[in-house]
């Protein structure tokens, strides 16, 4: 088995990050002029990136599938970002925005990591502050903070529901001066279908340009990806359309680790699925749940009533109603983490108390929030998310209860990187949810937002000069070498493969099939028995796409049906390794729950003795079995406990 070299610093744990930077290589600025970097993704880990490099004087291009960097799906992000600065004055600090950090992921990250997270946190309010972000304010002008789910402090910095728009437009802005000033090569609508490596190490990619379908080799230094997360591998989810894993992919078939890919999380506000033709799901942030009570009846006779629109949510008693989170869990109540209340959400409606047609449904009641603040406070504060409601559900939530149930919304796996982000093939980094590192089993809300810009402005600048300090002396890298040649040939035998399928099933198809299959046995609770079929029904569905997938259009032009099949391509790879990953890991944490693994309450049951580990999966080849390497992970701050909140 590889030994794993993370190159997290000794010494306390306050002081790694700081001795790290001291310990750094270097670039001056004459010799900056002298490297590229390619950054692959303009969300809010790419764009803080990219702008940041150029700010530095390297030469940046970067890449993204959109039309503009600013589509990028940070800009779905709703509730609000991260920061331990303790604005409320209630003994908030970096170390308890650690704890909960690692508590939250179920003791399953670093803790060096983490804590490195923690203390730039504050770094990013001010950079977005300065940016002219409009977080909201108190009254007296300081900015607002509220709660989430999983902590009992008041942290996190929002605007409205809008918090990852207007933080990506902060991003964009200094990504744009710097495209202006041409330090950065903006390619809009380009899809990057592969790692370049020479000499082991990663040079260069290879994209076809989507609106003209022309395959064209890029070559750099070092190769930034900053892709976001793999959750559509599910079909159903709140990621946009076209968010996809695909490079993250394309790395690990180049020898890049990708690690806990079975670490997906299950976000418990989300607007229940209402068709057999929806395309995706649709996200309600976990703000909500500050002034939101969740809840189901009491009484099932309740439930057959609602179900069949005999009343509505608001003409139940207070007295028949079961506030179930608040009831589990006294201390946190509907701010239990994610995980927690999307599996309590779960066991309700399987034991009949869903509240919609469906039965896969559990009220959000604002209720008592109206007349304890006002219906202008509850509007000021989530206007913009209620508005959004009732345009999709023709429900007004000033007056009745929401309707919520859990989804697929965000990968905690990715590329494995150590310290410095970078992955085990030199020269190639991940950030932002493209990488495993800083979240363990399951992801506290917003904190999302948070390890994009951390890793953007506040970490890559620094550790990519540790290795692009050694890279001065090698001159542009020349996308004539034989590599460039063979990454082009490869893809593009892929691709005409597919196009000479001429089968007759739409990719929408295998599509939706893979996801029925992934969320039915390697989604919300996960067992041996189906995880091993669902590993085999994956290979058959993968079979059949290579058989039968029908592709219309030519490859020499825009042609969105390509796009998806090559995606999909590596989803039926993907989900095969996911449900391998979930069944090795034979424990309970966070968002994997294994059915075997419980506590005698239900709850998610930890093997610290086996399962303290990050999986780092080596790819063997197509159709062999992949080889799976441990990264044990080593507390030395914080005490492995069964995780409570009660």
């Amino acid at each position: 088995m590889t030994k794993i070299k993370t190159n997290i610093p000794e010494g306390p744990l306050a002081e790694k990050w700081t001795k790290h930077k001291a310990d750094l290589k270097v670039v001056s600025p004459a010799n900056k002029r002298k490297l590229d970097i390619i950054v692959v993704g303009t969300g809010l880990a790419g764009a803080s990136a990219a702008a940041s490099f150029a700010e530095l004087g390297y030469n940046v291009k970067n890449f993204c599938y959109q039309d503009s960097p600013r589509r990028a799906h940070s800009i779905a992000a709703q509730g609000g970002i991260n920061a331990s600065k303790n604005y409320q004055n209630d003994n908030d600090s970096d170390f308890r925005l650690f704890y909960d950090t690692i508590k939250g992921g179920d003791y399953r990250s670093r803790e060096a990591n983490v804590y490195r997270l923690a203390e730039v946190s504050g770094d990013i309010i001010d950079q977005c502050v300065a940016q002219g972000v409009p977080f909201a304010r108190e009254y007296g002008g300081n900015l607002a903070n509220r709660s989430f789910g999983g902590v009992l402090v008041s942290r996190t910095f929002y605007a409205r529901g809008q918090t990852g728009q207007q933080l990506l437009l902060g991003a964009y802005g200094a990504l744009n001066r710097q495209i202006a000033k041409g330090q950065v090569e903006m390619y809009y609508r380009h899809d990057m279908l592969d790692v370049v490596t020479i000499d082991g190490k990663a040079r260069g990619i290879i994209a076809r340009d989507l609106t003209t379908g022309e395959v064209k080799r890029f070559g750099a230094h070092a190769v930034v990806v900053a892709t976001g997360g793999y959750g559509n591998v599910f079909f159903l989810s709140t990621n946009a359309m076209g968010s996809n894993g695909s490079v993250q992919w394309q790395a690990y078939k180049k020898g890049a680790y990708m690690s806990n890919p079975a670490f997906v999380q299950i976000h418990p506000t989300c607007i229940p699925v209402h068709g057999d033709q929806q395309s995706k799901l649709t996200l309600m942030s976990e703000s909500l749940r500050n002034d939101g009570r969740v809840w189901v009846p009491k009484d099932k006779k309740t439930v057959e009533k609602l179900q069949n629109g005999e009343i509505k949510a608001s003409q139940v008693p207070e007295e028949d109603r079961d506030y179930y989170l608040e009831r589990r869990y006294p201390s946190y109540g509907n701010l239990v983490p994610r995980d927690v209340a999307s599996r309590a959400a779960k066991e309700r409606c399987d034991a009949g108390y869903g509240v919609n047609e469906t039965g896969k449904a559990v009220f959000l009641d604002f209720k008592d929030a109206i007349n304890r603040l006002g219906k202008d406070v509850v509007e000021a504060r989530y206007g913009n998310l209620f508005q959004m409601y009732e345009k999709i559900t023709d429900v007004n939530p000033y007056e009745e209860p929401m309707m919520i149930y859990p989804a697929i919304h965000y990968s905690m796996g990715g590329l494995w990187v150590d310290y410095n982000l970078m992955t085990n093939v030199p020269g190639l980094y991940a950030i932002g949810e493209a990488n495993f590192s800083d979240h363990g089993a399951n992801r506290l809300g917003a904190s999302a937002l948070m390890q994009g810009l951390a890793d953007g402005y506040f970490v890559i600048p620094y550790t990519i000069g540790n290795y692009l300090a050694d890279e001065i002396q090698n001159p542009q890298v020349d996308t004539n070498n034989e590599a460039f040649a063979e990454a082009e040939k490869a893809v593009t035998e892929k691709l005409e493969k597919l196009k000479n399928i001429k089968g007759k099933t739409p990719v929408d198809h295998f599509h939706k099939e893979l996801g029925k299959i992934m969320w039915d046995k390697v989604g919300m609770s996960r067992n041996e028995k189906e995880l091993k079929e669902a590993i085999e029904e994956i290979k058959a569905l993968r079979k059949k796409f290579w058989e039968d997938v029908l592709i219309p259009g030519d490859l020499k032009e825009f042609n969105p049906e390509i796009e998806k099949a090559m995606r999909v391509a590596d989803f039926l790879e993907m989900g095969e390794l996911m449900a391998r990953d979930a069944l090795e890991r034979n424990e309970s944490c966070g968002g994997h729950f294994r059915e075997e693994s419980k506590t005698d309450e239900g709850e998610a049951l930890r093997d610290d003795k086996n399962g303290a580990y990050v999986s780092a999966w080596e790819y063997k080849g197509d159709d062999k079995t992949p080889e799976m390497h441990k990264e044990e992970l080593k507390f030395e701050f914080v005490t492995l406990t069964q995780r409570s909140y009660k």
